[in-house]
């Protein structure tokens, strides 16, 4: 008789690693190399950011010190980057942060997380297909806008005002060209992403020779030549125009220009050794990626002032200032250039996800389907576009782009604190389940099957390590798991505080300062008491080095951002997950029920034959 599983064990039940310490089988067709994967992190990361988010941030924001703000966000990025690569190490498998949070945590939140990975791919290939038309408008002097609104007029007001059938028909061909054709569009997207590297580094090359450091020095007439900045206070030097405070408000916003590398995690089945090639490509595009802001945003505050920079279009209006005109249409096919490549690394990975989480059973199953001929999910592939495209057509995404930040910021918690949970727990390493057999697939591995009681007495010495024990047991993973969860609340807290109270502790206010002092104290001693647990043993693969305080910082960054955004864009989280959820309790939780009492019965079976 099989014994009643309780909800609760579905919600929490983590996947199993291979046992053999390799990729595994896969339906999926493995073409994709290093090279391939850095132009799909380069190509879906360095898109309409490059030629417009340095020129805002330096006239709105940082002034010439842009280039610090770029390099404090890269280093962000980074924190997120090798928490990725390590796990692209361990888990190679399709679907990126969903896979990850399955392993580590359980099925419920690694469901809410590829939910999330969902958002984040279909606003972001919706917003790049909506830029890539406006971008061609702007060139034809708005013939799209206007014959759109004369043949596909909507009054409605929380859709666009006309039907964009670019934007539209832009998904459905990049989508049907996914579908039939990894390998084929990959070249292409190589082709692009280094043409794009190309004029990026023209851009560099020939913005140097009219670099002029005077432009670096502020000019207070300027100012008040132009209303728009008469109050802006003026920094340390010309270099911070607007304080060392502006250059943190712009390295917030500078984060957003590296969102898309993690679309390299979800290709784990389709890669040549991807325990190799995935932790390298995250880590060189990420490379990549900085360089070209850097430089840009360098050689942009030097070719004008900061306060004469074009928001829209900061490098053509830069090298029209200068008298270059060839150099300033190059930059403006440039531009495009780019936006295509970001749609493609921006859709590659939606069907991926997708094809994940359907066979897992948490969505429905036809959308992983893989075929045989292509060793791709196009019926995946080609929903994924369908929808895509729908939304890109019908909606004016200026308001919904901010749901991109909330979906990605919440993956890279997730795949920091999955990193923090897994460096203190033994169950990941393939050579842990040695002794499992064949259909133990969800059992829980050896920290479960050990005879560790709980006692108050158990968990207050193991809290402090007073054994000394080297390796981790039921209790010493539970007692991180606790840890893990409050570090998070700590972080929390500390953020509201800084947010909420920033001019308070500016002014030393006593109540506040008792409040800081109080919350940093609790999360170093957190840190601490994670750090005294035993540690699973050391493997050969890739790690993310200083761990838990490096995942603890990538986790404490990713929840202030989240604080940053605005009560709408949590108004519309909240619409989407009540939609998932309402997928996952009606269609994917039974089905996982079934699956997992299925796998129970006979593992079962098979333990009463052997008794045999």
């Amino acid at each position: 008789m099989v014994r009643q599983i309780s909800p609760w064990k579905v919600l929490t039940r983590r996947k199993p690693l291979q046992a053999d310490g390799n990729e595994g089988e896969t339906k999926l067709n493995r073409v994709l190399g290093l090279w391939d994967l850095t132009a799909l992190g380069v190509g879906s990361t360095l898109g309409a950011g490059v030629y417009v988010l340095a020129g805002q941030i330096a006239k709105d924001q940082a002034g010439p010190s842009v280039m610090i703000s770029f390099a404090i966000a890269a280093l962000a990025s980074l924190l997120a980057g090798i928490c990725y690569a390590e796990f692209g190490a361990r888990v190679p498998k399709a679907g990126s942060a969903y896979v990850y949070s399955y392993v580590c945590i359980g099925e419920f939140a690694a469901f809410v997380i590829g939910w999330n990975l969902i958002l984040e791919y279909v606003i972001g290939t919706a917003s790049v297909c909506r830029g890539i038309s406006l971008y061609l408008d702007s060139l034809l002097n708005d013939t799209l806008k206007t014959t759109f609104a004369e043949v596909a007029p909507m009054d409605v007001s929380f859709l666009g005002s006309y039907f964009d059938f670019l934007a539209f028909g832009l998904v459905v061909v990049f989508g049907v060209a996914l579908a039939f054709g990894v390998e084929t569009s990959t070249m292409a997207n190589n082709f692009v992403t280094c043409l794009n590297i190309f004029i990026l580094g023209f851009v560099i090359i020939a913005g140097a020779l009219k670099a002029d450091l005077a432009n670096w020095t502020v000019d207070p007439a300027s100012f008040t030549e132009n209303s728009t900045f008469a109050n802006v206070t003026i920094g340390v030097g010309g270099y911070f125009p607007f304080g060392f405070e502006g250059t943190l408000q712009g390295a917030a916003t500078c984060f957003f220009g590296f969102v898309g590398f993690d679309a390299i995690a979800t290709t784990g089945e389709e890669v040549r050794n991807p325990r190799k090639n995935i932790p390298q490509s995250i880590l060189l595009s990420l490379l990549i990626i900085f360089l070209c802001y850097f430089g840009v945003s360098t050689v942009l505050t030097l070719m004008l002032p900061y306060y004469l920079q074009d928001a829209n279009a900061p490098l053509p209006y830069a090298f029209e200032y200068v008298g270059w005109t060839v150099p300033m249409w190059i930059v403006t096919v440039g531009g495009l250039v780019g936006l295509l490549a970001s749609l493609f690394g921006a859709l590659f990975p939606l069907p991926r996800v997708m094809y994940s989480m359907a066979q897992d059973g948490l969505l429905f199953r036809f959308l992983g389907k893989v075929s045989p001929r292509f060793r791709v999910p196009v019926t995946g592939s080609i929903v994924a576009a369908l929808f895509t495209a729908t939304i890109a057509g019908l909606f004016d995404l200026a308001q919904l782009v901010s749901l991109l930040s909330i979906g990605t910021l919440l993956a890279y918690s997730v795949v920091a604190i999955s990193i923090m949970l897994l460096r203190y727990m033994d169950y990941c390493e393939p050579e842990d389940n040695r002794g499992q057999k064949e259909g133990q697939a969800t059992e829980t591995t050896s920290l479960t099957s050990r005879t560790d009681r709980f006692t108050c007495g158990s968990v207050c010495k193991q809290l402090f390590n007073v054994h000394g024990l080297r390796e981790p047991n039921a209790i010493s993973s539970r007692i991180v798991g606790v840890l893990a969860t409050v570090f998070c609340l700590l972080s929390l807290g500390l953020g509201v505080l800084i947010m909420q109270e920033h001019h308070s502790i500016a002014s030393e206010e006593p109540w506040v300062l008792a409040v800081l002092v109080i919350l940093i104290f609790l999360i170093f001693l957190v840190i601490l008491l994670i750090c005294l647990q035993p540690r699973e043993v050391r493997s050969r693969l890739f790690r993310v080095p200083f761990v838990p305080v490096v995942p603890a910082i990538s986790i404490f960054i990713n929840i202030y951002l989240m604080l940053q955004l605005d009560s709408w864009t949590w108004i519309r989280f909240g619409i989407w997950m009540i939609i998932g959820l309402s997928i996952y309790f009606f269609y994917g939780l039974p089905n996982s029920y079934r699956e997992l009492k299925r796998q129970r019965a006979g593992w079962q079976k098979l333990k009463y034959s052997d008794r045999l």
